[in-house]
């Protein structure tokens, strides 16, 4: 089992995933390597999904993980639980993730259900992990959502604050919306699945 505890900022792409992708290149940022992700999010069956926020809802998901390396093709399974803790402004404080690796995925979604969990949510991405002079940062294509890209305060060198982080990718002048840099993918696509505004 592992626990994770740095912290992230998450921001909304302006421009298309090609367009981002030539942008990065020009900007002498490369390519370290790409992985599929499939997250199937499991909530307690006695929730009322209906009448709770979304942010309360994703605080008690536990997360089924298949993630395989496009360059080696490895495969990783694990049960995730993330919690967060967020400011009144949306910004996350702290957050920390405790993975377990499983065996067989399957059986982890299995498992849940008999311990009364239930799918709520199905969250497929492309992500491309890219690098420039110690400034990594990860582009989150979501299948029939919005194209993201996350940057880790304990995977940038020279790097310690969430402010810090901030400053770099504006100086970088990556083309992102600058009006949030604490995008929830999750509570974004529940709220679709939900049907909310």
């Amino acid at each position: 089992m592992a626990v994770k505890e740095d912290n992230e900022i998450t921001v909304k792409v302006k421009v298309s995933a090609e367009e981002l992708y030539r942008f990065l290149k020009e900007k002498g940022f490369h390519l370290i390597y790409s992985f599929s992700l499939d997250d199937i999010y499991f909530v307690p069956n006695k929730l009322d999904v209906e009448t709770m926020e979304i942010r309360n809802i994703v605080a008690k998901a536990v997360l089924t993980r298949y993630i395989v390396r496009n360059d080696t093709g490895k495969v990783t399974q694990k049960i995730t639980f993330k919690k967060k803790e967020i400011n009144e402004n949306g910004e996350i404080l702290f957050q920390e993730a405790t993975d377990c690796e499983v065996l067989e995925i399957e059986d982890a979604k299995k498992l849940l259900i008999v311990m009364g969990y239930r799918e709520i949510l199905r969250i497929k991405e492309e992500d491309s992990v890219y690098e420039k002079d110690g400034f990594q940062l990860s582009v989150k294509n979501i299948s029939g959502g919005d194209i993201l890209i996350e940057a880790e305060i304990g995977e940038n060198v020279g790097i310690s604050t969430i402010d810090e982080l901030k400053r770099k990718m504006i100086e970088e002048e990556i083309p992102i919306f600058t009006d949030d840099f604490f995008v929830k993918k999750a509570e974004v696509e529940l709220r679709k699945v939900l049907g909310r505004k």
